[in-house]
């Protein structure tokens, strides 16, 4: 039940829509604050980079979230033992088994297989192998599919082998395509796979079978949708449009904790990460679960090239979770020589060597690259060791690539870095109490990456209450984004099916087929939207303590951007003089954000909820007033001629 000042809001709400000065009669009662903008005194330039994206994997972000693969353990090396996510398939009379074989598999990075026997089977009584995606698989009508498996028969078969996505609900075969024949060697094989006219759904399955006694081997099973901008081993078409509403500048990437991974032996190497799909090994995450490797580094740099954002390429430092690190000097020179060739593989013409690898991965061109972040939180290295390991990676990147601006994780004395890399995941009040964190910041220092960042409230994605302090943060660090060049909320995705969430809150939710954003990312979105390239002089007196603000100037749009946060319970009345201004448009664009309370949110079952609401303003001036509702994000569009 909404409290009596929430219904009162409500209210209001309608009234600030028709009219402004109306909403201001009918305000709470309190001295109006007043906020003074010199409107022709920027005071800092904003950094073009401020708002981008974090991503891992955790939360199954990437398999089963934004890598659009379908198929869960489709080379079956999520469990030594077991084909784990996958079933026997025995209809009628049919009879089959399947095991892991250890001995067979497509290539040296996967060298183990699906061995499947079929003792009995028929074309009325098929037998084969079920796999139920990731908590299903979602199909749309008038949609093909692209299904592809290695296989290798034994002398005893020879196929067919049919390809079959089937509703769980109704057992209705929804699409179908056969392969006539398979080789006694190792072997791609690839469907398409055509829906008709179906009900869009998620409850639906994969199912190879075959309709003759035999043995076959399996690998690589894969079924792919249309993917965003139809890029080959692409990403997920509503998340990737998600993320491009955000205009977000960078991809930190390959993602913190899963750069490093819980031991040495199962960090990101990147180099077992390209070329074709069939020669990556796949490793174990540190979340719990394996990843498939199909998000490999050129897929990464093809989502920035995707989205027009740049990627912030962290390499492997030396440190991994459980604490294990290498030593400085001759024992970390190996991993220093994998970043040199990995920037080269980011950065490289085509005739250095690793550049030419990335042209025979499919992209000739190079991608640029201004940031390397050399490790992920290195604070939590208790041998001390960081200090002297960034050295080694600092001179052999300055030395081959000057022009790269170095990112440290933790602080070091030894070396200057040119950025530090801050996190905090903190309450509401705590970030409420610390927007001016940054505000005595040493302008001579390294620069500010806050790397991730997060209001820890609401699950699995944040409430109205989280997004009101994340705005507040926010406005903060534009008006010190001068040194704070970039910010990247974290963890980015989130797949809310029961066992698939290590981590909240996140940004994004989705299950197979939907997704939505949470009020968090809305407040994300408006800010990255409307952000000048200068902070001008401003200056609030007698604000309440929860209301928050920035204010951008655009100078070649000659727009400026005024930011209002209130994460109070009551409307705040705010007087707002435009001095410096020779003219200023009556009528401004206002993009809202409000909820009833700290706790309403959006979900799957709703999730328009709490999104941004566009109106036209008349009255404004350089010396007008404006309410802003109890619980509400606020940005104005104000012209200036």
């Amino acid at each position: 039940m909404l409290r009596s000042n929430g219904i009162r809001w409500g209210t209001v709400f309608v009234t600030v829509l028709l009219s402004p000065l109306l909403l201001a009669q009918t305000a709470d009662q309190h001295d109006a604050a007043v906020l003074q903008i010199q409107v022709d005194r920027p005071i800092a330039k904003v950094s073009p980079t401020l708002y981008g994206l974090m991503t891992e994997e955790i939360n199954h972000s990437y398999d089963g979230g934004i890598y659009a693969e379908m198929v869960r353990n489709r080379a079956f090396q999520d469990s030594p033992m077991h084909p784990d996510h996958w079933r026997i398939l025995q209809d009628g009379n049919a009879l089959a088994s399947m095991q892991i074989d250890t001995s067979s598999g497509p290539s040296e990075a996967l060298p183990s297989s699906l061995k499947l026997t079929v003792k009995q089977a028929d074309a009325s009584d098929v037998a084969g192998i079920a796999n139920n995606g990731y908590w299903g698989m979602a199909l749309q009508a008038e949609t093909a599919y692209q299904g592809s498996f290695y296989a290798k028969a034994a002398t005893n078969f020879s196929g067919p082998v049919t390809v079959r996505l089937v509703n769980n609900d109704t057992g209705t075969v929804v699409a179908s395509a056969t392969v006539p024949s398979l080789s006694n060697e190792w072997k791609q094989y690839k469907v398409t796979l055509q829906m008709g006219q179906i009900a869009d759904s998620s409850s639906n399955h994969l199912e190879l079978v075959v309709a003759h006694p035999g043995t076959v081997w399996l690998s690589l099973v894969s079924v792919f949708p249309p993917t965003y901008k139809n890029t080959p081993n692409g990403n997920r078409a509503d998340l990737m449009e998600k993320l491009a509403a955000m205009h977000p500048a960078f991809l930190r990437l390959p993602g913190g904790n899963y750069l490093e991974g819980n031991h040495i032996r199962e960090r990101f190497e990147w180099k077992k990460t390209i070329g074709p799909l069939v020669d990556r090994p796949t490793h174990r995450g540190p979340w719990g679960y394996r990843s498939s490797d199909g998000l490999g580094l050129l897929e990464f740099l093809e989502w920035c090239q995707d989205l027009h954002m740049q990627p912030v390429l962290a390499v492997f430092g030396g440190y991994s979770l459980e604490q294990e690190h290498v030593a400085p000097g001759a024992e970390l020179a190996p991993y220093v020589q994998s970043a040199l060739d990995e920037i080269q593989y980011v950065t490289g013409g085509t005739d250095t060597k690793w550049g030419a690898v990335r042209a025979k991965d499919g992209h000739p061109a190079a991608f640029p690259l201004t940031y390397v972040e050399i490790g992920n939180e290195d604070w939590f290295d208790k041998s001390g060791s960081y200090d002297a390991r960034f050295a080694q990676f600092f001179d052999a990147i300055k030395k081959d690539y000057p022009q790269l601006q170095l990112i440290a994780t933790a602080p070091v004395k030894s070396r200057v870095p040119d950025v530090i890399d801050d996190h905090f995941y903190r309450t509401a009040q705590e970030f409420f109490q610390d927007t001016h964190h940054y505000d005595k910041t040493d302008r001579k220092g390294p620069k500010i990456f806050v790397g991730e960042w997060a209001t820890r409230e609401g699950t699995p994605t944040p409430d109205m209450g989280a997004a009101l302090a994340d705005a507040a943060w926010l406005t903060g660090l534009e008006r010190n984004s001068d040194v704070v060049i970039m910010a990247s909320y974290a963890p980015l995705l989130v797949n809310v099916n029961p066992g698939a969430m290590q981590w909240n809150t996140d940004l994004i939710g989705y299950d197979a087929i939907h997704s939505y954003g949470s009020p968090s990312y809305y407040a994300q979105a408006m800010f990255s939207n409307d952000l000048g390239n200068e902070v001008v002089d401003s200056r609030l007196e007698n604000g309440a303590p929860r209301l928050f603000y920035s204010v951008t100037r655009d100078t070649a749009k000659k727009m400026l951007y005024l930011k209002v946060v209130n994460a109070s319970s009551g409307s705040q009345q705010l007087h707002i003089q435009l001095q410096g201004a020779n003219r200023v448009n009556g009528t401004a664009t206002v993009i809202r954000l409000s909820g009833h309370s700290m706790e309403e949110t959006n979900s799957l079952a709703d999730p328009n909820r709490i999104v941004p609401v566009k109106s036209s303003e008349a009255g404004i001036s350089a010396d007008f007033q404006r309410v802003f509702p109890a619980y509400s994000i606020q940005v104005m569009e104000i012209g200036l001629r």
